[in-house]
């Protein structure tokens, strides 16, 4: 089953830094990453390059960057999966993408690759939603944010 919420106000004053999302699910994650239709406000990291259809990075990589860095994610999808799903097998798959994707705004919401376990979007620096197979990352997301709502009844509203 597909849980999905969305998370209305980060601790840091602006939506959006990734950073305090991974700190929640850290225990837990156990994902490589593809990181597609992305804008940051900058671009600390040599694996972090402006203009790229997409990042593949594994999850030691990917947290190691939003640690130390305070990268505000304007636009982006992170796609959780399973280590043992290679990245020429996931790239068989059209892209996933967070601006124009209208998927997000229906109320029998997916994850838009169908290989991906977690969906982590940016929406435009003004939400931030997460949509996943593995109810404890939506929990734990939740646990650490007291502002969430579930996407379906913010869908509904």
């Amino acid at each position: 089953m597909i849980e999905a919420i969305v998370v209305k106000q980060f601790p840091c004053g602006y939506f959006t830094n990734m950073k305090y999302i991974f700190e929640a699910i850290k225990k837990d994650n156990q994902y490589n990453w593809l990181i597609t239709d992305y804008e940051c406000n900058y671009y600390p990291d040599d694996l972090i390059k402006p203009n790229e259809d997409y990042i593949w990075l594994d999850n030691e990589s990917l947290v190691r960057i939003v640690e130390n860095n305070d990268i505000q994610f304007i636009w982006g999808v992170f796609s959780g999966f399973p280590k043992n799903i290679s990245k020429k097998k996931i790239l068989e798959n059209n892209l996933p993408y967070a601006n124009g994707y209208d998927g997000f705004w229906s109320l029998e919401t997916n994850i838009q690759h169908p290989l991906a376990e977690v969906e982590l979007v940016s929406w435009d620096s003004s939400l931030f939603l997460a949509i996943s197979k593995n109810k404890k990352i939506i929990t734990d997301i939740q646990k650490n944010f007291f502002h969430t709502e579930s996407l379906k009844e913010y869908v509904d509203e």
